[in-house]
């Protein structure tokens, strides 16, 4: 099979840690042909979708996790799986890539199916089960965002299409903040802010589960650094292993029909204690870790799904 990765610079990814380069590594030792390119070499042709990029090789060198060939155009529809695998933000620029990648629907398998992973974002798909997720306001107006501050006391306030921990700020019953961030991030952003109830447990860890094709298949916790409310691993959050609960199940259970219908192969979640914060579809991480914790060839069971929308 041919194999297309869409994303962000395959020779700068840390080989202990990303995801896509471990979904290539596994493709590889499957015999699959690799290519690569970045969002910005995607294009319509005249009819055809295109991409300028490089068939590759991956290694376990942390110094040149590719090896690069020659530079060259190719036809995406020739692909058999395109993996669409940039990182957020999630902006015109990436939501304009799931509409070109939306063209080649029947020809390719493109994963996440990019029609919803245009229609889900990791922040607003969380909406559609309102009793597995804490108190959540979206709003660009600052007077109901105060409303809501004022109803919950401890909040955290984010940007609604931000990612990897980057502009999140918990706000407690004591702080004076609100108005100057609100100030900030509308001063150089159109885009509506999230807020939600603060939950203490985050101080336990902020947990990881990896859904395959909208099975839960296991889970790694992350532990925000000392003085630290975010957990992510961007910013310092230290990853433990961790097995489900039966709450953990249960919002599998809920949430994993939509996403496997949705052809959602790949979707990590985010629970802190009780409570649903994120469903992430775009570029979802944590395979890796998952893999060293507890030996699941994640990467492996999500090629298997693949292999069966093929057939």
């Amino acid at each position: 099979m041919k194999i297309a990765f869409q994303m962000d610079p395959i020779t700068e990814v840390d080989i202990a840690a990303d995801s896509s380069f471990r979904l290539a590594e596994e493709a590889q030792l499957r015999g699959y042909e690799l290519f690569y390119y970045g969002p910005d070499q995607l294009a319509y042709e005249e009819g055809r979708i295109t991409a300028r990029g490089h068939w590759m090789t991956v290694q376990r060198v942390a110094e040149e996790p590719a090896v690069l060939g020659p530079q060259t155009v190719v036809d995406l529809s020739d692909m058999d799986v395109i993996w669409l695998r940039q990182d957020p933000p999630f902006d015109m620029h990436y939501i304009t890539s799931t509409h070109l990648l939306d063209r080649l629907k029947g020809q390719v398998v493109v994963v996440n199916d990019p029609f919803w992973v245009r229609n889900f974002p990791e922040k607003l798909l969380v909406l559609d089960f309102p009793q597995l997720t804490p108190p959540t306001t979206i709003a660009r107006d600052l007077e109901t965002i105060k409303a809501f501050k004022a109803r919950h006391g401890d909040v955290i306030l984010k940007p609604l299409y931000g990612n990897g921990g980057a502009g999140v700020f918990r706000l407690d019953a004591n702080d004076r903040n609100l108005a100057s961030l609100h100030e900030l991030f509308t001063g150089f952003s159109r885009e509506p802010l999230i807020v939600q109830k603060f939950l203490p447990d985050v101080s336990k860890g902020d947990k990881r589960v990896i859904l395959v094709d909208g099975a839960p298949v296991g889970a790694i916790n992350r532990v925000p650094a000392a003085g630290e409310t975010r957990s992510n691993m961007h910013v310092g959050g230290r990853p433990e292993k961790i097995t489900l609960t039966e709450r953990d199940e249960e919002i599998c259970a809920t949430i994993g029909p939509l996403l496997k219908d949705r052809g959602q192969v790949f979707v990590g979640i985010d629970v802190i204690g009780d409570y649903l914060t994120e469903i992430n579809v775009t570029s979802p991480t944590g395979i890796q870790e998952l893999e060293r914790f507890d030996g699941i060839n994640v990467a492996g069971k999500i090629w298997d799904a693949i292999a069966g929308r093929l057939t």
